[in-house]
Parts: C-alpha cells; sequence; structure tokens
C-alpha cells in the first residue's frame, strides 16, 4: 500500500510553511504526486447596491486572484524538486467545501491545524474539523511547530469505535514506514481494563499479519483531552486516530481528543472520520 497522490491546501493570507515541509516529505517518503489547493470565497458587501457593490466585489475578486497566483508561486518553489509531480488547483469558493469535493483526487489530505479554536468564517478560513467530517479521504493536520517529518515513532490512540478502524487502516502506508507504532487505548467509561487489553491485543496482531511490529497497552488516566496527550507528550512524531469518536457537540462543548489534536497539539496527526 501506498499514496500515490497527496493533496495540500494552502492559506492566502499565510505562509504555510510548516505544511509545505511536512508535504515534501510526504511526496518523497511515497514518491508520490503532489497537488496544491487554495480557496477563497469573494464576501459580497450588504450595505449598498449597484455599480458600487459591483466594483467592490470585482476588486475583491481582483485581489484574491493576487494572492491565488503568490501561493501558487510558494508551493511551486517549495516542492518543486520533492514530489514526483506536482499540480496546482484553485477556485473562488468556500475553502472547506471546495478542498472537500476535491479530495476525491488523493489519497490523503494534508492541512494546517485551527490555532484559533473557534469557528472560522467559511468564506475565508478552512476548518479541518469540517474538513475530515466531508472529505470521505484521511486528513494530516500540521501544526505550525512542524519542522520535518521523522516517522520513527508512531502513536495510535486506539478507541473502539468505526472511525478509529478507519484511521488505522488508511494509516498503513505511513505505519509500515515506522520505527516504532505504540496502540494505546484509555479505559473510561464501562470499558473495563481487561476489555481495553483485548482490543489492544486484536489491533496489534492485526497489524503484525501486515508486517508492521506494533506494541499495545492500555492507560487509565481520565476521560480529559490534556491528560491523555500527556501519554505521547515526548518522542512521538505522529498520532493516528479516529475523527470525532464521541459526538462531535459534545467535543466542542466539553472538549475532547478530536479538537486537542486539530487545535492545540504540536504533533502531527492523522485523522479519519
Amino acid at each position: 500500500m501506498t499514496y500515490s497522490t497527496l493533496m495540500v491546501h494552502l492559506e492566502l493570507e499565510h505562509t504555510n510553511d510548516a505544511r509545505l515541509r511536512i508535504a515534501g516529505d510526504l511526496a518523497e517518503k511515497f514518491e508520490a504526486k503532489l497537488i496544491g489547493i487554495a480557496a477563497s470565497d469573494p464576501r459580497p458587501p450588504y450595505y449598498r447596491n449597484g455599480a458600487f457593490v459591483h466594483s467592490l466585489i470585482e476588486r475583491e475578486r481582483n485581489e484574491i486572484a493576487k494572492r491565488m497566483s503568490e501561493t501558487e508561486e510558494r508551493f511551486r518553489a517549495a516542492v518543486k524538486d520533492r514530489a514526483r509531480k506536482i499540480e496546482w488547483r484553485c477556485a473562488m469558493a468556500r475553502p472547506t467545501e471546495y478542498v472537500a469535493r476535491e479530495a476525491r483526487a488523493a489519497d490523503l489530505v494534508i492541512t494546517g491545524a485551527n490555532r484559533d479554536g473557534a469557528l472560522l468564517d467559511p468564506q475565508l478560513r478552512l476548518d479541518p474539523s469540517d474538513l475530515v467530517m466531508q472529505a470521505g479521504r484521511p486528513v494530516f493536520v500540521v501544526p505550525p511547530e512542524a519542522e520535518h517529518l521523522k516517522l520513527k515513532h508512531v502513536l495510535i490512540a486506539w478507541k473502539d469505535t468505526r472511525e478509529a478502524r478507519r484511521a488505522v487502516s488508511d494509516a498503513l502506508p505511513l505505519l509500515h514506514k515506522a520505527k516504532y507504532v505504540d496502540v494505546i487505548e484509555v479505559a473510561e467509561g464501562d470499558v473495563s481494563q481487561g476489555a481495553a487489553q483485548h482490543h489492544v491485543n486484536d489491533v496489534v496482531a492485526w497489524l503484525v499479519r501486515h508486517n508492521i511490529s506494533a506494541v499495545g497497552r492500555v492507560s487509565q488516566v481520565p476521560d480529559d483531552p490534556d491528560a491523555i496527550e500527556n501519554l505521547w507528550k515526548n518522542g512521538v512524531d505522529l498520532v493516528v486516530a479516529g475523527a470525532y469518536g464521541h459526538t462531535r457537540f459534545r467535543e466542542w462543548v466539553i472538549g475532547g481528543v478530536t479538537r486537542k489534536l486539530i487545535t492545540q497539539s504540536q504533533h502531527c496527526s492523522f485523522l479519519a472520520h
């Protein structure tokens, strides 16, 4: 298994340095084609009409087109010697919806973390949480602190849900390249430590049948995203997790691992829903 085509989403208002570095690392590791993608939707002014409004919209469209051209230049310069083939896509459209649609062309979508931790303007900014839910592809979330992707140590944050099963299956090409793979489940709620150990043992055995060496263990830390992240705080290069094993509403109201990975974690994350 491999990733033959990667897609990296780029913001028009930022340098995108971290995600371009990681996208280049992944393209090199898998000798993959890399598609750069960007979008922004002009916001219609609501306080005027007629020719004045038309001129404002046209001015904004021209500014967006200029930023798209500049972003494409930076993308091509950053990855020209790192990907087997490169392609650029852009549109005057809402970023999340556009990237989710175009994700049909890729095996894996790379984007940045949402450090704002709040709702984003859907016409200007891509929301990683919405992208995970809509894309039908795994999403690789890159924090701004990321330098390079070593893939020495990968941690699977296991929860016995369909989302976690999907994530581990989709992550197989990355897991094959890791030196160490840990499978950790937090025994919480009605799940006993014995049941959780049975879960991780099954996952480890499944990985072994795919020629991936892994170690499974169970933790009984509280059901708290901060406490859970401490399990992988040191020495982990990538966290693989199912996105929104709880309802998304619950995660945004009282917190959750998915939200923590998307908004605050300093680790790269591989998420699937």
